[in-house]
């Protein structure tokens, strides 16, 4: 039995969890930034680096006072290393090395991308009862939470604020990227598009709680590099930059024939706070808040069809026997509900909770990383950019 504290800094989000072999969530502590950096409208780095120092001592001491285990009983501590937020890594790196070092301890030092991987072979039914209130599981249709261990060759998408990939992984510590983004991560267009619409942060979010009502098939928006003239050189690369751009000629387009210029601020930030009641009064408002609504179905609509006919495609191409779904646009309604009807493979998907940034999903990465003997340093320093590569 492997017993391993993990740390995660590597945004907004200060966490820690006790995992056991790699699989079993002992304990999983978040400490979130949402409300903070609301006011900017996105993250802050320096502000939320400076907030990781407040909260990193409590979320660890917590993270083993839910799993009832002493520094005595755990085998390694682990933590991101990068991607991210060079200031918000330090902060978790800096903790863990000083952990480590006084507790004499092996480190392990993981890929953030990874860990969003490995959140698939985390098993939530393992929470204690008082943690599952907190994270509640609940089953998506034709899918496993769990990878099985026979389930090499695996098509995973990472999809994130940050990040759209496809990836092969052969087995454990083997990765063969096949396409990514070219411009827009899929995250990153939720949140561009978000404020467009004049809906606050975060975007993703906030997008599918304003297409609650909304009409997706009323525009028709693009699908980035999904036309036969670009499968030859683009068959698993996306590119968001034109859904973006669309959507912003869309919402000119609406304000000009509504004729209000001020709409998307006037009437967004109503959806936002009431997805069911928008409290719109004359129909006049009422027209403005569904046209408001129609354009962000339309817009997840796309984004999730792109992202599941290219997994598609890709799983075919290669054989894969499994697909894993993961990072936080994984939490997106609409993708789980195409990804159900559409995917014929086994295919699994974290519950939300464990789609967003958390320290579980770096312990379960650690576990395969620590079995193979890839320890860190004393020298160990972040890695703002990081590629997923095989190790």
């Amino acid at each position: 039995m492997t017993r391993i504290l993990a740390i995660e800094t590597s945004c907004d989000e200060t966490a820690a969890a006790v995992i056991v072999d790699g699989r079993y969530i002992h304990s999983n502590v978040v400490a979130s930034q949402i409300e903070l950096h609301r006011r900017y409208g996105g993250v802050f780095p320096e502000v939320a680096s400076r907030q990781h120092v407040l909260s990193i001592v409590p979320v660890i001491e917590e993270a083993l006072a839910q799993a009832g285990l002493g520094w005595a009983e755990l085998d390694a501590i682990a933590v991101t290393e990068g991607p991210g937020l060079a200031g918000s890594l330090l902060v978790g790196v800096n903790a863990a090395k000083g952990l480590a070092f006084m507790r004499g301890l092996p480190l392990v030092a993981v890929n953030h991308l990874e860990g969003h991987v490995y959140s698939n072979w985390l098993v939530p039914q393992t929470l204690s009862a008082e943690a599952r209130t907190m994270h509640p599981v609940s089953d998506p249709p034709n899918s496993s939470f769990s990878v099985q261990p026979s389930s090499f060759p695996i098509l995973v998408l990472i999809v994130s604020g940050g990040h759209t990939e496809l990836v092969l992984m052969e087995d454990h510590g083997r990765y063969c990227r096949l396409g990514g983004t070219l411009d827009d991560a899929a995250g990153e267009a939720f949140d561009k598009a978000a404020r467009l619409l004049g809906l606050p942060y975060p975007g993703g979010p906030m997008v599918q709680r304003a297409a609650q009502g909304g009409d997706p098939a009323r525009f028709a928006l693009p699908r980035g590099l999904m036309s036969p003239e670009t499968a030859a050189t683009h068959r698993y690369n996306f590119s968001f930059s034109g859904l973006k751009t669309a959507v912003l000629r869309l919402i000119r387009e609406q304000q000009a024939s509504l004729g209000d210029a001020a709409w998307p601020e006037g009437y967004a930030g109503t959806i936002a706070r009431q997805a069911e009641d928008v409290g719109a009064e004359t129909d006049d408002e009422r027209r403005k808040v569904q046209m408001i609504r129609d354009i962000a179905a339309s817009l997840q609509t796309a984004v999730a069809d792109v992202l599941v006919s290219k997994t598609l495609l890709a799983a075919a191409d290669y054989g894969a026997r499994h697909v894993c779904v993961c990072g936080g646009v994984a939490a997106n309604g609409e993708l789980r509900r195409q990804l159900a009807q559409r995917m014929a493979l086994p295919y699994s998907i974290p519950p939300i909770w464990l789609c967003t940034d958390n320290a579980a999903m770096i312990g379960a990465a650690a576990h395969y990383r620590f079995a193979a003997g890839l320890l860190a340093g004393r020298d160990l320093d972040v890695k703002a950019r990081w590629p997923l590569r095989s190790w």
